[in-house]
C-alpha cells in the first residue's frame, strides 16, 4: 500500500463521515488573530475581513447551518492564544481555527486541536516545526514557511555571489526556525555563515547587532527576523553606512506593508518571496481591490490566505454532507487548491500546501508608477521547490503510515 493511500484511506474521503453536531447549529469558524499588536498590520483586521469575504461568498450557510466567524486577539502571547482556542472548542464549538501569525502561539494551538481533534488552518504562521516534529493530521500549514522564504532569497544572492553570511535572528520559535533553514541552504550551496546574533523580540535599537556584523567582514547580512525587526534592521544598517560600504542586507521576510514603512529609498533592490502580490494579475488584483474597499489597506499574502484556506475548508465539508473533522481533512486533502492565489495546489501528507511562490525585488523610486507599486517579478518559483523533502520533515504522520 503506497504512503498516500494509507493517509487518505484508500482514497476514501467522505465515506466514513460520522454525523455532524446539532443539525442547525451555526458552523464556527475562529480568526485568531493579533488585533492590535506588532503583528496586526499582516493579521488583524485584514484577515477577518478576509474571512468574512469567504463565508459570504460561499452563501452564508453550509450543510444547511449559518456560518459565524469569531474574533480572538491571541496578543502574540502563548497563554492567551491557548486559552481563547479552548474555549473556541470547549464552550463555543468552534470547529476550525485559521491564522495564528506567531509560531509560538500556532505550535501550541495545533498540540490542542490535535487533542480536541479540531481542524487548525496555518495561514499565517510561519515555523517548519507545524509539519514537522510538530505536525498533525489536523493541521494544515497555508501559506509558506521558513524553508520557502529562505530557500528563494538566499539562492538567488548565492547566485549573485553572496556566498559568505552573518545572520541577525530574533530568539524565539519563527527566527530560530528562518535561521536554521537558512544555514542549510546556505551550507548546501557551498557558502558560510561566518556568524550570528540572537535578539529579543521586542529589541529596536540594533546598533550592537549591526556592528557585530559588519566586524565579520561577510558579504550579506541575513536578517532571521519578524517583521518589525527587519523594518527597523533596514533603516539603522543605511543609517550606519553599512549598505553604503558594500554588504548587502538580505531579510529572508519582509511584507508590502514593511516596504512601505522603510520606503522605497532604503528597500530599494530587496529580494522578497510571498505566495500573493496585489498587482501580480489580474485575479490577484481584483481580490486585493475588493478587500482594499473593505479595509483601506493594500493586503498581503496571509490575509488573502485567509480567504483560500477558508473557501477550501468548506467546500471540503459541502462534499462530505458532514462537520466531521476526520472526513473534512480526508477531504481538503485529496482535493486540489485552486482559487486567485493558488493554482493547483496540494495538501501534502504531513500537511504543507504545495504552491507556487514568487520571488519579487522592491522597485527603485524611479521605477514605481505610483502608491504600492513597489514589486518587480523576477520569478515564479514551482511548489516543489519551496517544500522541504518529505523525507526530511520528520513529521511523525509518516512513520505512522509505514506501519
Amino acid at each position: 500500500m503506497k504512503r498516500r493511500d494509507l493517509l487518505f484511506g484508500l482514497g476514501g474521503t467522505c465515506l466514513a463521515a460520522m454525523p455532524g453536531r446539532a443539525a442547525n447549529a451555526p458552523l464556527r469558524i475562529g480568526v485568531l488573530a493579533d488585533m492590535s499588536g506588532p503583528l496586526s498590520n499582516i493579521s488583524g483586521d485584514g484577515s477577518v475581513t478576509s474571512a468574512r469575504m469567504a463565508v459570504e461568498d460561499f452563501g452564508g450557510s453550509v450543510l444547511g447551518r449559518p456560518i459565524e466567524i469569531l474574533v480572538g486577539d491571541m496578543q502574540t502571547k502563548v497563554d492567551i492564544g491557548v486559552e481563547v482556542a479552548r474555549h473556541w472548542y470547549d464552550v463555543q464549538g468552534v470547529d476550525v481555527i485559521c491564522d495564528i501569525p506567531n509560531s509560538a502561539v500556532a505550535l501550541a494551538v495545533q498540540t490542542l486541536a490535535t487533542q480536541r481533534k479540531r481542524i487548525v488552518l496555518q495561514s499565517a504562521a510561519g515555523t517548519t516545526e507545524l509539519t514537522g516534529r510538530q505536525c498533525s493530521f489536523y493541521g494544515v500549514h497555508w501559506t509558506f514557511d521558513t524553508y520557502a522564504l529562505a530557500k528563494g532569497v538566499v539562492s538567488s544572492i548565492i547566485d549573485q555571489g553572496g556566498d559568505t553570511w552573518f545572520m541577525i535572528v530574533t530568539d524565539y520559535a519563527f527566527g530560530l526556525s528562518l535561521e536554521a533553514n537558512a544555514r542549510q541552504i546556505i551550507e548546501s550551496r557551498g557558502g558560510r555563515v561566518l556568524g550570528s546574533a540572537r535578539y529579543p523580540s521586542e529589541t529596536t535599537d540594533f546598533a550592537s547587532y549591526l556592528m557585530q556584523a559588519r566586524a565579520s567582514g561577510a558579504k550579506v547580512i541575513g536578517l532571521a527576523t519578524n517583521t518589525n525587526g527587519a523594518e527597523n534592521l533596514i533603516k539603522q544598517a543605511r543609517e550606519f553606512g553599512i549598505v553604503q560600504s558594500g554588504q548587502r542586507v538580505a531579510a529572508l521576510i519582509l511584507y508590502l506593508a514593511d516596504v512601505h514603512a522603510v520606503g522605497l529609498e532604503a528597500a530599494q533592490g530587496t529580494l522578497v518571496e510571498e505566495a500573493y502580490y496585489w498587482d501580480l494579475d489580474d485575479a490577484m488584483r481584483a481580490f486585493g481591490k475588493r478587500l482594499m474597499a473593505h479595509t483601506g489597506a493594500v493586503p498581503n499574502q496571509t490575509q488573502a490566505a485567509a480567504y483560500s484556506a477558508v473557501t477550501h475548508y468548506l467546500k471540503a465539508m459541502a462534499a462530505c454532507g458532514t462537520t466531521d473533522a476526520d472526513a473534512v481533512m480526508r477531504q481538503m486533502r485529496a482535493t486540489p487548491i485552486n482559487d486567485f492565489m493558488t493554482h493547483d495546489g496540494r495538501i501534502r501528507e504531513d500537511g504543507r500546501v504545495v504552491r507556487d511562490m514568487y520571488l519579487f525585488q522592491v522597485k527603485s523610486p524611479a521605477e514605481s508608477r505610483g502608491p504600492w507599486d513597489y514589486y518587480k517579478l523576477l520569478r515564479r518559483i514551482p511548489g516543489e521547490e519551496t517544500v522541504i523533502p518529505l523525507a526530511e520533515t520528520g513529521c511523525p504522520l509518516l512513520v505512522q503510515t509505514k506501519q
